[in-house]
């Protein structure tokens, strides 16, 4: 997806991807690949303090994060909420999958691991996409989009693929945890691979 502003662009204000994590920047950008859209993410600009992540559901904080960063810079504006809702917790760690306890990703399946130990297994989970795009001052929705794998929660991490949840998330069709296959294979499958392409075809139609 070329620059507006690079040999070969267009002439369309670019649209900002809310978001710094690299790798859903990758993912996302992987599956609109060859769209005649320009992309600007969070990371590409100056810092904008983040909006507090209020919703009860991630369509809500996708809403909320696209019309906060569309008010903020100007711009038409992508964002996305995610994470992993487990049955026997009642749905959690859900919309504080980010903020679940830990430092760091390893911490979190520790917590996670001491918070199942007293439910039997399978410890079947999900992972759902929720995706927004606004436009104009007033954040106009133009789409809503979402996406969604089952799965289970793996008693041990296995895999180095992927990012977040992906090592403890054991996808039974592929006999593997995402953190066991590569990118290809898990945004064939996943939740934000599912969520961007109908995002995809909205833009095919519509740019």
């Amino acid at each position: 997806m070329p620059g507006a502003d690079q040999p070969g662009g267009y002439n369309r204000p670019p649209m900002l991807l809310a978001t710094t994590n690299p790798g859903k920047i990758r993912e996302i950008r992987h599956v609109l690949d060859g769209l005649p859209l320009a992309l600007v993410t969070l990371a590409d600009l100056p810092r904008i303090p983040e909006p507090a992540e209020t919703g009860r559901t991630f369509a809500g904080n996708a809403l909320l994060k696209a019309r906060y960063y569309a008010g903020a810079t100007g711009r038409p504006t992508m964002a996305e909420d995610s994470g992993l809702e487990i049955d026997a917790l009642g749905g959690r760690p859900g919309v504080e999958s980010a903020r679940y306890p830990g430092a760091t990703y390893p911490e979190k399946f520790q917590h996670l691991y001491r918070e199942l130990a007293g439910h039997r297994r399978p410890w079947t989970a999900r992972y759902v996409c929720s995706v927004a795009i606004v436009q104009g001052s007033a954040g106009d929705l133009l789409l809503r989009a979402a996406g969604v794998v089952e799965g289970e929660i793996w008693p041990e991490p296995c895999g180095t693929h992927g990012f977040g949840y992906d090592p403890i998330f054991y996808y039974p069709p592929y006999g593997a945890t995402f953190g066991e296959v590569d990118g290809e294979r898990k945004l064939a499958v996943a939740h934000r691979g599912r969520a961007f392409r109908i995002v995809r075809l909205y833009l095919q139609r519509h740019l």
